[in-house]
């Protein structure tokens, strides 16, 4: 996937420009740069990872948008965190890091972090075997079921792309 297609994914999710955002498991940053293209100048994205080499990383790629200001946090997601309330979050391809048994926790502790109004933006591959690689996904059926137990009133589908890797990859947006 490139580039457009993070921002194809993200899209529809995206109510308006500006705002504080989080992006759990950013990684080297490929989501983080998508959210900083439609969230646009003025906007405010804290990227949490563990991993402090892609956190340099991201940081690196996130120069190409000037106008959003970047906070790296080197941190594990399912810990609690100090953030400010966060307008949105983006979480791509890691709440499958997180086994099964404690994804529920770990959404709500997230939700958390979501101001009134706010918005959760879940990437993830569309099944629910995974591999060594992608250990514990969700369909969107599984998510609909999940970010209503953790307390989300309204979920939708947002898009998909085809996948090499396990089928097909959707985002949803939770509010």
């Amino acid at each position: 996937m490139n580039h457009q297609d993070h921002v194809d994914l993200l899209l529809n999710g995206i109510p308006h420009s500006g705002g504080t955002w989080a992006d759990f498991g950013a990684g080297d940053g490929a989501f983080t740069l998508a959210l900083a293209d439609l969230i646009g100048k003025g906007g405010v994205i804290h990227a949490i990872d563990k991993s402090d080499r892609t956190l340099k990383q991201n940081a690196e790629a996130l120069r190409r948008f000037p106008g959003v200001t970047l906070h790296t946090h080197q941190a594990d997601f399912t810990q609690k965190l100090d953030l400010p309330p966060l307008d949105g979050i983006v979480m791509a391809n890691a709440l499958h890091f997180v086994e099964r048994r404690h994804q529920l926790e770990t959404v709500k502790r997230l939700r958390a972090y979501l101001k009134t109004g706010g918005s959760f933006i879940l990437v993830e591959y569309d099944v629910d075997r995974g591999n060594n690689w992608v250990p514990h996904p969700l369909s969107f059926t599984s998510w609909e079921a999940l970010s209503t137990e953790a307390g989300f009133a309204n979920t939708r589908f947002l898009s998909s792309k085809p996948s090499r890797f396990l089928k097909a990859i959707y985002a949803a947006v939770s509010a």
